[in-house]
């Protein structure tokens, strides 16, 4: 074996042996998410100062400074001049459709009652109760995984660092049985013929093709939905992972077997080496407390903050 084989040989081991991520950069230690700007400062140029100034590794942000105002790529440098090293994450929600965002159309729902209208697209679901201005889609659609892909397209093009994609577990609603709390793991889609959750990894490993074309060092991380790291070419592709109200809902403890059931869900993460982002909502500082402690024991990034996402909350690890 010559020297030029051997050579590849070698690192051909050490890409097996060895997590991309760690290859890759250092890992976080902190985490910024915040999705309203304009209510953290008053300007964007105020924001682009306290963000810049936060002291967070990674800082995720919607793609939009307000509503309709994009943050420009001089932002998002700024940002990350702040801090060596410093990763900003554009917020994206892949598994609901959100009335005010650019792609909706009033007539969807023209009526305004939660429901589609007879013009919406075939994807479209009604509201979610719990969010207003949110809709369920069939996120399997090619036109809504259009939609989505060309705001990928458009979030590189700002000078993002990657994507943080909420409602991955969209999935669970098409699982629910009747309207309690009886689930179906690995229910079957009538209209692809593969399980909801299959729908949901093909989906994201779309959106990491369409990233990575932009940029080969994007990061993919997606929020909730752990039971999808069990798919190990879901594993593969992301490159940390955010999950809410892991050890408290709110100001209510959670339940340990209802914490074990995400942790065995996040084994595969934990074991590949790869970043966990525990975000959670309390507003008890015995609770808080409480909650830092459990995320550092496990060796995850915790961040507590308002569920607004309004503010930089406190973060560590």
């Amino acid at each position: 074996m010559n020297t030029r084989v051997r050579t590849k040989f070698a690192l051909a081991l050490l890409l097996a042996a060895t997590p991309l991520f760690a290859l890759a950069q250092s890992a976080p230690v902190s985490l910024g998410y915040v999705l309203q700007a304009d209510v953290l400062a008053g300007s964007k140029q105020d924001a682009v100062a306290k963000l810049a100034e936060s002291g967070r590794d990674w800082i995720v942000i919607d793609a939009f400074f307000t509503g309709d105002e994009r943050w420009a790529p001089a932002d998002l440098a700024a940002i990350r001049k702040g801090k060596a090293g410093r990763k900003v994450i554009a917020y994206l929600s892949i598994g609901e459709a959100e009335d005010y965002r650019p792609y909706w159309r009033k007539e969807w729902d023209a009526a305004h009652s939660g429901k589609p209208s007879a013009a919406a697209p075939p994807f479209l679901l009604a509201q979610n109760p719990e969010w207003k201005g949110n809709y369920r889609v069939k996120y399997w659609q090619p036109t809504w995984q259009a939609i989505i892909l060309a705001e990928v397209d458009r979030i590189m093009a700002a000078g993002f660092d990657g994507v943080y994609l909420d409602i991955v577990d969209g999935f669970e609603t098409f699982e629910r049985n009747g309207s309690g709390d009886d689930y179906e793991d690995n229910k079957i889609d009538p209209e692809t013929k593969q399980s909801y959750r299959r729908d949901m990894v093909d989906f994201v490993k779309q959106i990491a093709l369409r990233a990575r074309k932009a940029n080969p060092a994007a990061l993919l991380i997606p929020q909730n939905g752990a039971q999808l790291l069990a798919h190990k070419d879901f594993l593969k592709i992301v490159d940390a992972i955010g999950i809410e109200d892991l050890f408290a809902d709110g100001d209510k403890p959670r339940k340990p077997g209802d914490v074990r059931d995400v942790l065995d869900d996040l084994a595969p993460m934990i074991a590949a080496r790869k970043p966990v982002f525990d975000v959670e909502y309390p507003r008890k500082p015995e609770l808080q407390s409480r909650v830092k402690e459990q995320a550092t024991s496990h060796g995850f990034v915790w961040l507590v903050t308002g569920r607004e996402l309004k503010t930089l909350g406190e973060s560590g690890k």
